[in-house]
């Protein structure tokens, strides 16, 4: 039963996993992602923290006047998170209609197109940029994959204009989505009249205050960041990878969480002040550290139970990951020790992570350390990452140091059990 059990779990959660919709989601996440960690570092150079009397912002202020240099990190700002819908609703209908060999930039400019055609107007007639950002998220995300599937469908029903041979292939491809295009953008356009005229507020406003604001909300909250560690490692277990699976939910939740933050420290407000406590950064930096499962902790703790047995299995496989993990690649660690169905390792591996993401929950709530107002690369080392990430803060590494402090003294335990099982098992060899 237990074993039908895991094969039906597994089978299903590979499906999800590979299910071409989140698949696209996902990579138009990722592809963005550059841009994402670029725009959060400006805000963080703007308000780079003091040490002791040695200030970078003074120094700058005296070169360059006050203020005016970070008119470089705001328009990389505007450049970047602030019109991120924009840009994902490109993204994801490029990969989208990739992943159907139909032609994906024509996808993603048709979708831009469409997603402009529904962003409200200023009393000035201009584009309303609050819409375009990440409060523009979750449309950009639906726009993206009705308009894919509407061009695929057009596309395949040859609803284009043929061009003779010879014609150079770019202009091939762009006559060939003229009749689509025309369609699509006929259709939305018909779709914004008909919103504007019987409902009176924009379908941004609609998706926002219907869905994306409540799961905002939901997201925020100690209990989904338990679910997201706990589902997370589970796939993880069983071989399947759950930061990409569980990636293409949580990113559309989470982004406008850590974009609301680094909007606000920009503004002035203290990283302490800003509203949210869940974020992206928040899990990367203080729980899975060393890559899910913590696991730069279980190579520690490896190193501390096996001190004499130099060649011992696990402490060659933690030699060859030490270097990996730093930098929180940890498949070496987990195909290699391995954790992936090892009975052993399944209850560290999810408790972990599960008890750092309750003590990093409280510490940040209850205002002993900052909240995240930056996104790093994930392969950033901690220690960096959590000085980074709460805005400069010397509170963030003293986390880091805590919860690495606790998940090492959870893993000891196990390790030494595996040690032991080990023992045994080449004893009846």
């Amino acid at each position: 039963m237990n074993n039908k059990f895991m094969q039906k779990f597994i089978e299903i959660a590979g499906r999800i996993g590979s299910q071409r919709h989140l698949v696209a989601i996902r990579d138009g996440f990722v592809a963005t992602m550059p841009l994402i960690i670029i725009g959060s570092l400006a805000v963080l150079i703007n308000n780079f923290p003091a040490f002791g009397s040695f200030s970078i912002v003074d120094i700058l202020n005296n070169i360059f006047g006050e203020g005016n240099w970070q008119t470089v990190g705001g328009s990389i700002w505007n450049a970047t998170f602030a019109v991120i819908g924009l840009l994902i609703s490109f993204t994801i209908a490029y990969n989208l209609a990739k992943s159907y060999e139909v032609d994906g930039l024509s996808a993603g400019l048709i979708s831009i197109a469409s997603y402009i055609m529904l962003v409200p107007v200023t009393e000035d007639f201009g584009l309303n940029m609050n819409w375009l950002g990440t409060q523009g998220l979750f449309v950009a995300i639906i726009v993206a994959l009705i308009v894919t599937e509407l061009f695929r469908l057009l596309i395949q029903a040859n609803i284009t204009i043929k061009m003779p041979e010879g014609v150079p292939e770019g202009v091939t491809r762009s006559f060939a989505a003229l009749i689509p295009a025309m369609i699509i953008l006929a259709f939305v356009g018909l779709f914004q009249a008909i919103v504007s005229a019987f409902v009176e507020i924009s379908v941004f406003e609609v998706i926002f205050n219907l869905i994306q604001e409540p799961l905002q909300g939901l997201g925020n909250t100690l209990p989904a960041a338990l679910v997201v560690a706990f589902l997370n490692h589970l796939l993880w277990f069983f071989g399947l990878h759950g930061t990409n699976i569980i990636g293409s939910v949580i990113e559309p939740v989470y982004l406008p969480l850590i974009e609301q933050n680094a909007n606000l420290f920009q503004q002035g407000m203290s990283a302490f002040d800003v509203p949210n406590i869940v974020t992206k950064p928040f899990l990367d930096s203080f729980v899975f550290m060393g890559g899910s499962g913590t696991t730069l902790a279980l190579l520690i703790a490896i190193f501390i139970v096996i001190r004499r047995e130099k060649n011992h299995p696990y402490r060659e496989v933690a030699k060859l990951s030490a270097p990996a993990g730093i930098f929180n690649i940890n498949e070496p660690v987990i195909f290699g020790l391995p954790i992936v169905l090892n009975p052993v390792f399944l209850i560290p591996f999810i408790i972990v992570p599960v008890t750092l993401t309750i003590i990093s929950y409280f510490a940040l709530s209850w205002g002993l350390v900052p909240k995240t107002v930056a996104i790093v690369p994930w392969n950033i080392p901690p220690i960096l990452s959590g000085y980074l990430v709460t805005g400069g803060s010397v509170k963030g590494i003293i986390l880091q140091l805590v919860n690495l402090t606790v998940a090492i003294l959870l893993y000891v335990p196990f390790v030494m059990a595996g040690v032991r099982a080990m023992k045994e098992k080449m004893g009846e060899r």
